[in-house]
């Protein structure tokens, strides 16, 4: 005999003949369910950069980031918002686009925003040398003071991307 028959409507099934339930979407992420890091980059001609690193909490389940978190300075000079924008020197996304990427992290995916700026003013001279970042990820109002060193004048952040 013959086994049950799928649905007619080409879709994947559940049970006999039943559409199967499609996955439930992925939350958006919470500040208290975020590890904040940085790591360094590599300076080049001038310019200075970190990349700002978003994992899950231990028991915490997968989350999704979209778009660019908020960056500010911490102590080393005056108070720098990160302006947000695309691409730049040292990273971003790449020139075919430009929309931000929503990126879902999990215990085995996370994600990464560039963070740069320029280490000399338009005269040529010395930018302050700044020891903490105020990250804010994409969406989420618990700010993270983390521990780095960049010394810049200004300051610029580019979209959450999977690392």
């Amino acid at each position: 005999m013959p086994g049950p028959r799928a649905a007619a409507t080409g879709q994947p099934t559940g049970a006999i003949g039943e559409p199967a339930s499609p996955s439930p979407p992925i939350p958006a992420c919470v500040g208290s369910q975020l590890i904040v890091g940085v790591e360094p980059m590599s300076p080049g001609a001038g310019h200075r950069g970190v990349r700002v690193l978003f994992s899950v909490v231990g028991a915490s389940g997968g989350c999704a980031l979209t778009g660019y978190p908020g960056v500010d300075t911490g102590p080393g000079g005056p108070l720098l918002h990160a302006e947000r924008t695309l691409r730049g020197y040292l990273g971003g996304l790449p020139a075919d686009i430009d929309t931000p990427p929503t990126v879902v992290l999990d215990h085995d995916h996370n994600a990464e925003a560039v963070v740069e700026g320029g280490a000399v003013d338009a005269e040529g001279n010395q930018c302050p040398m700044y020891t903490k970042l105020l990250v804010t990820a994409p969406n989420t109002t618990d700010t993270h003071a983390v521990s780095t060193t960049i010394d810049t004048c200004t300051l610029s952040v580019h979209p959450v991307t999977a690392q």
